[in-house]
């Protein structure tokens, strides 16, 4: 059973069952609208940047909004790459294996989606993970 509507003010309880319909709707409808507030924004910058006057005369000025365009280029690569992570997270909802780590298939936790609704890993499983690169990258040195 797929739930497409959520009653108004619903948020996923522990004391239902891990990642029953409704949850699994309620997470997809907050991916869904952090994505589209993402496109929206990436639209907007877009919109602003072909509007821009890249004639600048003063030198100080050009400089400046090079700076700015660079930097909002790094900010539009940043929300590409966490679009494509929205849209595997939802991919992972239709599949049927959102909400669970993995690493171990346990479940990652309601308060852990709900402050990271993309988390692929358990907050156990993540930190062995930050563990393991920190070792690794000091081995670099």
């Amino acid at each position: 059973m797929y739930i497409t509507e959520l009653p108004e003010g619903y948020v996923p309880s522990e004391t239902e069952e891990y990642m029953s319909p409704m949850q699994l709707a309620y997470f997809k409808t907050k991916l869904l609208d952090w994505k589209h507030n993402l496109q929206e924004e990436f639209a907007e910058v877009v919109r602003l940047l072909q509007e821009k006057n890249w004639n600048e005369p003063d030198m100080n000025d050009r400089a400046s909004d090079e700076a700015d365009v660079s930097l909002e280029l790094r900010t539009q690569d940043r929300y590409r790459k966490l679009i494509s992570k929205i849209d595997d997270a939802i991919a992972r909802i239709e599949v049927g294996n959102y909400g669970y780590c993995q690493e171990t298939n346990e479940p990652i936790g309601l308060k852990r989606l709900e402050a990271r609704p993309i988390a692929t890993l358990s907050i156990a499983a993540q930190e062995k993970h930050e563990r393991f690169e920190k070792s690794h990258n000091e081995d670099d040195y």
